[in-house]
């Protein structure tokens, strides 16, 4: 099976802090269906906030604010379970505040991530979708992604791995 060098795919999705929000990235010149080629994710990095801005808390004393991405193969209106059959990689960052207002508690999780698997995650169509929502308002504004990948040729044997892992 023909494999290429690693590259990296980066994207961003900025939004207003309490609305889901998407951008599509497209993998075009990566996936070709009929030339059998298809690209193999092998990593996702998040960063949380433009390059200077950390996450800040929620404006309010004794209150949480929680972050969600997920990155998927289909375009999506909120962000979905783990389950759903788009889900590449998923994952948050959680801010809770005590009476003064300080933060007690940061906690960033990673649920699912192409690392997470001894193959990574193989795709096969030519848009994925980065998306983000909140449950509270904070000065956050945008997530970002690098996608550390490979191109190779699509097999009998990735085939079948990629229409069992996507029914």
């Amino acid at each position: 099976m023909a494999k290429s060098d690693a590259f990296f795919i980066r994207a961003t999705v900025e939004f207003n802090g309490t609305t889901f929000a998407q951008n599509s990235i497209d993998l075009g010149a990566y996936v070709d269906a009929l030339g059998k080629s298809v690209l193999r994710i092998h990593r996702a990095s998040v960063k949380y906030g433009s390059p200077l801005q950390k996450p800040l808390p929620p404006s309010a004393a004794n209150t949480g604010s929680n972050s969600g991405w997920q990155l998927t193969t289909q375009s999506q209106s909120a962000l979905v379970n783990i389950t759903d059959k788009s889900v590449i990689s998923t994952g948050d960052l959680f801010c809770q505040t005590d009476a003064g207002g300080n933060i007690v508690v940061l906690e960033e999780t990673q649920d699912v991530n192409p690392e997470d698997w001894s193959n990574g995650y193989l795709v096969g169509v030519e848009q994925i979708y980065l998306a983000c929502d909140q449950t509270a308002a904070t000065d956050l504004s945008r997530v970002s992604i690098i996608l550390e990948c490979t191109v190779e040729t699509l097999s009998q044997s990735a085939a079948m791995a990629l229409a069992l892992s996507q029914q």
